[in-house]
């Protein structure tokens, strides 16, 4: 299902105009800045938040590790300049509702990286999958798979 993702990101670049790598670029960067707002949210720094970001971007975007590394580092100073998730989200509303979901999904898991789930990261993830339009049952789902509970 990643690397399905990955192919159709390609598609939705090269639509867009610019350089297909360019705006391929834009897109993980955004998702990247998304896992790192989540991560970021209870403003404390978790080494397993951190590891979960890399592994998860390597995953989605079906990319190495040193790649989601950079990229992590990329997006880390982009949340940092950001003044709300739509600067994320507004480059993501493309995707399709599975992978939309794979994404909200992939904010739970580095939310939830630590063993805990902060009323502010639950806030960063449910604002988001707002933004982008994902249907509140799967945002709910993504949770509970998560989380364990389903």
């Amino acid at each position: 299902m990643f690397s399905k993702l990955s192919s159709i990101l390609k598609e939705v670049f090269s639509e867009e105009g610019g350089s297909a790598t360019s705006n391929e670029m834009r897109y993980q960067r955004a998702m990247a800045g998304l896992l790192c707002e989540v991560a970021g949210a209870d403003h404390q720094v978790d080494p397993r938040e951190e590891k979960a970001k890399v592994s998860l971007l390597c995953s989605l975007l079906n990319i190495e590790e040193d790649e989601a590394d950079t990229l992590v580092e990329d997006a880390r100073k982009d949340s940092h300049q950001s003044v709300s998730l739509y600067d994320f989200t507004d480059k993501l509303r493309q995707l399709e509702q599975n992978q939309r979901y794979d994404l909200v999904k992939a904010m739970w898991e580095v939310a939830y990286a630590d063993g805990e789930l902060d009323p502010l990261e639950d806030s960063v993830i449910r604002k988001t999958a707002e933004l982008l339009y994902l249907d509140h049952a799967l945002f709910i789902k993504a949770k509970l798979e998560v989380t364990g509970q389903q």
